[in-house]
């Protein structure tokens, strides 16, 4: 059963929430029912293939595993614990590198739908752990951050210690409801986004190259509407996400807060995929920023952050897929990332003018340019082609 696509998702969902209504009115505890349903519906998930099946248990076993003793290491201030934590912290990281490396040779390589965020939350657990951030997330606690169903496959990407709260946190009748009926509001603008906006926008990728005679502006109409038919797809399983996850007594992270009106390649990360982009940020560009100034491997501050933003987007190309595609998207980001905050910083123009309106239209329009021209390098119009592999 794909979450979000098949029919039967949709039924499931409504006893699911029904109970989940019924007993948050009664004000009672949703995090033993949550962890029980989550099992449930990663059962149906992965039931079909065995292989998935058995590859996401062994995967969470690992982490559960991971997790305690890195625990360990750290409550009982062990000498060794960084340099053991940081094998552990490979050892979480090696099935998604493992099944990334392998689907390039072969497309059956095991592994399973949702490995992805999976791990980027085993690994924030792992690495907060180590910041002494958590130190009282019990084990059946840690499953239900894993398994939680609702983003397990599409994300958004949560956050251990916000989750954990709302499973601790009582819930009165009333405020309960104000979740599950903000909730209901955002599934059904999820499943409109999906369903309707999506449709349209492939409609028009698909019709755009026909109806346009000129080569050029049909390969820029077509990739005009990929990138919005990504928008709504992408944010119609976010938004769903979110509201099952109210309905459930959880905040889920919004993912997406109006993209399209971005002046700058920064807002516009500041608001797409919002929680990949602060995971890289927290996890990633800060912690090397920090490494790299500790040890001044580069000149200034300025310079840090700008190979910092190439770290950070390279490496989300990479998550994303090792093809050439996803890397040269990745490293395409970085670079619009790092000029922008190189001309934030030094082009006096831009400070003089900043906050007139025709510099905001202009930014806006250029920042779009850029934006879409990310999205053919995301959907293999560009680079594959180049390579002679095909769009």
């Amino acid at each position: 059963m794909d979450f979000y696509a098949e029919p039967a998702f949709f039924v499931l969902c409504i006893p699911i929430v029904l109970i989940a209504a019924f007993l948050g009115m009664r004000e009672r505890p949703l995090g033993r029912y949550g962890l029980v349903v989550s099992i449930f519906m990663l059962f149906l998930l992965f039931f079909r293939s065995i292989t998935s099946l058995v590859c996401a248990i062994a995967y969470v076993a690992l982490s559960l595993t991971l997790y305690r003793w890195v625990r360990a290491l750290f409550d009982r201030e062990n000498p060794r614990a960084v340099p053991l934590y940081r094998v552990a912290l490979a050892l979480q990281i090696a099935p998604l590198a493992l099944y990334k490396v392998g689907v390039l040779f072969t497309p059956d390589f095991p592994g399973f739908l949702g490995i992805s965020y999976i791990t980027f939350k085993a690994v924030q657990v792992l690495i907060e752990v180590r910041d002494g951030l958590i130190d009282d997330m019990s084990p059946l606690e840690y499953l239900a951050f894993l398994c939680f169903f609702p983003p397990f496959t599409s994300g958004p990407i949560m956050r251990s210690r916000a989750f954990v709260q709302d499973l601790r946190t009582p819930l009165s009748r009333d405020a309960y409801l104000e979740r599950l009926y903000r909730g209901l509001g955002w599934f059904v603008l999820g499943a409109l986004y999906k369903f309707v906006g999506s449709a349209l926008a492939q409609w028009g990728m698909w019709m755009a190259p026909n109806a346009i005679g000129s080569a050029a502006l049909g390969w820029i109409a077509q990739v005009f509407c990929f990138g919005i038919d990504l928008f709504f797809d992408f944010a119609g399983y976010s938004h769903m996400a979110m509201g099952l996850g109210l309905a459930m007594g959880i905040e889920v992270p919004a993912n997406f807060h109006a993209p399209f009106v971005a002046k700058d390649i920064k807002e516009f990360w500041d608001r797409w995929h919002i929680t990949l982009s602060t995971w890289l940020r927290d996890f990633v560009f800060m912690r090397f920023s920090q490494f790299a100034i500790s040890r001044k491997l580069f000149a200034s501050r300025l310079t840090t952050a700008c190979v910092g933003f190439m770290v950070n987007m390279t490496l989300m190309g990479v998550w994303h897929g090792i093809t050439a595609d996803y890397i040269v998207y990745g490293l395409y980001h970085g670079v619009m990332l790092a000029g922008c905050h190189f001309l934030q910083k030094k082009w006096t123009f831009y400070k003089k003018h900043r906050r007139d309106r025709w510099f905001g239209i202009v930014s806006w329009l250029v920042t779009m340019v850029v934006v879409f021209f990310g999205f053919a390098l995301f959907g293999g119009y560009v680079v594959s082609p180049l390579l002679g592999l095909g769009a």
